[in-house]
């Protein structure tokens, strides 16, 4: 946990924030307050939408965290029409890869639309999706998805605090600017998000888009106790930098990422002396330390990255200028616009086989085949990659090595004795073999399989 650091264009206004802030010191247990007893939730603030001095032409991916109240104080609200209620809530699955228990669902939800711009909302939903897998990891695994949109009707068009600060909309999730007094820090009500969410049959990411091209987001990274997804991601519908901050958050929330940017000049992140972080992307170690030690990132150490330059140790990360290191000098952890270094990527590539198989069982397996039989199952493809799922069947244990890569596989192939009454087990076992994973302890996650009885 990290406490609220946020930019400013004055060194010593950002310099006296900064100590109001540091009540407690990065990752002390009381900086995890917990919102149902609080009403406070951490929040990740997005970085200045254009290059602030200093940055060394970055834009910067965060600006650190703050706290905020988890719900608005409640607004006035105009009742909806018999027509409008109609359509609020409406659930369309816009992306299908196949059943929700074996796919990552991905449920967005628009704020600050009308009944009559409800199109207008799925077409930056599918516009925003767009942008989300273009970025790999997403791009070659797109497949393992399925997005959902859940319509939200507003009163009112559009979201408080655009244009002006003093912009107040009757909208149906309570997006606004200025939140916590940070112009870009888009917020919402999440006691509202949540009774939307709860429409769409599986939720494992929320993304929430607002009405609105100004520049801005959040990130909700703390997984929802009450409906089991990872996090929300805010962002302004027709800002293509907003899109990439919302990339940047699923970072944290999927990949459990720590944030690579750092504070030159602030007082107190001049130098990390805690102990090693838990996060997969920070080091206290040098590249030589990581690899004598193997850990960390140390499989990659020497790769040319997708980011840019060669993996290493460089200098900075998890807000502090020295102490941590990160891979890579300037991945989506830190720049936005750019893509996932090599660890960040793995770590990317983990977090979606937490919610997604690989083996869908097409035929029972709660049944006895027979001859007539075949056991069939759904492997989806990967998009982009000649490389391809590897699909092998067993019986008994045994490999069945001219099954190797079918996805149906008759009973009556498996060519068992008439005399034989006895039940045998045929397995298919379906293996992401990606060069993206070299962590073995990721890469045993990155298989499923499915078992049938089978009989003469």
């Amino acid at each position: 946990m990290r406490p609220s650091i946020r930019r400013s264009m004055a060194a010593a206004t950002m310099a006296a924030a900064v100590m109001t802030a540091l009540a407690v010191t990065p990752g002390s247990a009381s900086a995890g307050a917990d919102p149902e007893t609080t009403g406070q939730v951490k929040v990740e603030i997005p970085g200045h939408e254009h290059v602030e001095s200093g940055q060394h032409g970055h834009h910067e991916a965060g600006s650190g965290y703050t706290w905020v109240p988890s719900a608005r104080k409640a607004l006035t609200t105009a009742p909806l029409s018999a027509a409008e209620t109609r359509a609020d809530s409406d659930v369309t699955k816009v992306v299908d890869n196949g059943p929700t228990a074996d796919r990552l669902d991905v449920v967005v939800i628009g704020d600050g639309y009308t009944a009559a711009e409800l199109d207008r909302f799925h077409v930056d939903a599918k516009e925003k999706w767009a942008e989300v897998t273009a970025v790999e990891p997403y791009t070659t695994y797109q497949n393992l998805f399925n997005v959902w949109t859940v319509d939200a009707v507003s009163n009112d068009s559009g979201v408080s605090g655009d244009p002006g600060r003093d912009v107040v909309k009757d909208t149906a999730l309570g997006s606004y600017f200025w939140c916590d007094g940070i112009e870009r820090l888009l917020c919402i009500d999440e006691q509202k998000v949540d009774s939307y969410v709860a429409k769409a049959p599986e939720a494992d990411l929320v993304i929430v888009l607002s009405n609105s091209t100004k520049y801005g987001g959040a990130g909700y990274n703390t997984p929802s106790k009450k409906l089991g997804y990872e996090g929300i991601s805010t962002a302004s519908a027709r800002n293509d930098r907003s899109g990439q901050v919302a990339i940047h958050e699923t970072g944290h929330s999927l990949g459990k990422l720590a944030d690579e940017y750092f504070y030159p000049g602030y007082p107190g992140y001049e130098q990390y002396t805690g102990a090693e972080p838990a996060e997969s992307n920070i080091s206290t170690l040098s590249a030589d330390a990581i690899g004598v030690q193997r850990t960390k990132w140390y499989r990659w150490l020497g790769e040319t990255s997708p980011d840019g330059g060669t993996v290493g140790a460089h200098q900075g990360g998890g807000y502090y200028v020295a102490g941590l290191n990160r891979p890579t000098d300037a991945s989506i952890m830190r720049v936005l616009g750019k893509p996932f270094n090599l660890p960040g990527r793995e770590a990317m590539i983990a977090g979606f086989y937490r919610h997604a198989s690989v083996a869908t069982a097409l035929t029972p397996t709660d049944r006895t085949l027979r001859q007539r039989d075949t056991a069939r199952v759904e492997v989806p493809r990967l998009a982009g990659e000649q490389q391809q799922l590897d699909v092998q069947w067993y019986l008994d244990g045994k490999p069945l090595t001219a099954q190797a890569g079918r996805t149906a596989v008759p009973v009556a192939a498996l060519h068992l004795d008439s005399r034989d009454l006895r039940s045998h087990s045929l397995t298919v076992i379906v293996t992401d073999r990606t060069d993206a994973v070299r962590d073995p302890a990721i890469a045993a996650t990155i298989q499923d399989q499915q078992s049938w009885t089978v009989r003469h």
